[in-house]
């Protein structure tokens, strides 16, 4: 049962974006990790076929499971391998198998398909041609980029130099680039493994997706300087941060959930962050006139979204309009709540706002109604190359 109750708190974790499928799973200590990964991948990529199935059978009403341990449970029973626990949940499953295994079969029916994957939705059957490259973020806080590129040669990886153009970055086997815009981010082709790497053990690199790097990069904020991470767990952005700034100023960093928090600080001491100062806290509850934060003038502000615009976590299966609607409704909601709060501290200079969002509704839409209600501040749209002594005060 240990496999399954493991799965499922990964899948959870996934899915409140607490970090990347993979390293989550790697991160978990768990004996037998390639199984783990493999239920993992395959529980997250049956995850709306499955929860149609456990929601239509009414089967967490009569087993008081949770979604996510169902999930993972339906998935080996009806899809997988069987189930591989024993005791009360496999008996509770097995009382249940008819009529989870009628549910797939009308299922199966009703869309006019044989096969178990013709249930997916479209973004789950993508070819191999279609997956993204592995991107790795060199920690300079602990190394150079030069000395982790010498270091990946002498350990068997051919590298080709910067990137030009996207072409470039289509790779096989042990060949990497540089990365066309962000000179520490290093790029691999997508299946190359790294959590049992010397370099990543020991903090030297990190495994950050691109879009992950830029709202760091964006934000820049210079050595010395006094910066916050509004909303900062699982802490790939806060250590891109520190790394920026050298480790030298202050980094706050700050996250209502204890157990990311806690989490995030085993994640910044093997990054080899010092500068920062973790809070458990609201960041809606801070006091921007707080004398600590008097010297604020960088934030970044990445807030709870619909998390559209993850791979790992899309899903092409139709929502309900309205409960769709009223969702990202309440989401747009929080994140104008959030951004007019960081507008508030006196000597903000610079904010980054993202989201791993493609609706505009979470996006331009939150930021159209930020700078009407906040007139003193204006959109910088300026290239990234431009002087930072162009860079005016009261920028969002």
């Amino acid at each position: 049962m240990a496999l399954y109750i493991k799965a499922a708190e990964i899948l959870q974790k996934a899915e409140m974006k607490q970090g990347a499928l993979k390293t989550l799973v790697y991160d978990s200590k768990f004996p037998s990790i390639k199984q783990l990964f493999a239920l993992v991948c395959e529980t997250q990529k049956f995850s709306s076929i499955l929860q149609e199935i456990i929601e239509s059978t009414k089967l967490l009403k009569h087993t008081k499971l949770k979604m996510t341990l169902a999930k993972v449970l339906v998935y080996d029973l009806l899809i997988g391998q069987g189930l591989k626990c024993g005791g009360t949940w496999k008996a509770k499953m097995m009382k249940h198998r008819p009529r989870l295994q009628a549910e797939l079969a009308r299922m199966k029916v009703r869309r006019k398909v044989s096969r178990n994957e013709d249930l997916l939705p479209a973004s789950a059957q993508q070819t191999p041609g279609d997956q993204l490259p592995r991107y790795v973020r060199v920690n300079t806080l602990k190394t150079s980029v030069e000395d982790a590129v010498d270091y990946l040669k002498r350990d068997g990886f051919s590298y080709l130099g910067q990137a030009l153009k996207l072409d470039n970055l289509t790779l096989k086997n042990k060949a990497f680039v540089m990365d066309l815009h962000l000179p520490e981010l290093l790029v691999f082709s997508p299946k190359t493994e790294f959590h049992d790497h010397f370099l990543y053990k020991a903090g030297h690199i990190i495994l950050q997706d691109k879009a992950s790097c830029l709202p760091a990069y964006l934000l820049d904020p210079p050595p010395g300087s006094h910066v916050i991470d509004a909303c900062a767990a699982p802490g790939n952005k806060t250590s891109h941060l520190a790394a920026i700034m050298k480790n030298r100023g202050r980094l706050f960093a700050f996250d209502l959930d204890g157990k990311r928090l806690a989490t995030m600080s085993t994640l910044l001491l093997r990054a080899g962050v010092t500068c920062h100062q973790l809070a458990n806290q609201d960041f809606l509850k801070v006091d921007t006139n707080g004398l600590q934060y008097k010297d604020v003038e960088y934030i970044l502000l990445d807030p709870s979204c619909s998390g559209s615009g993850m791979v790992c976590l899309r899903d092409d299966s139709a929502a309900h309009p309205e409960e769709e609607k009223a969702r990202l409704a309440s989401l747009a909601s929080f994140q104008l709540k959030c951004l007019n709060h960081s507008l508030r501290f006196p000597r903000l200079k610079r904010l980054v706002y993202s989201t791993c969002s493609i609706h505009s509704q979470e996006n331009e839409e939150v930021i159209a109604a930020c700078l009407q209600q906040n007139p003193n501040f204006r959109h910088l749209d300026e290239h990234r190359d431009t002087p930072k002594s162009n860079a005016r005060s009261h920028n969002a």
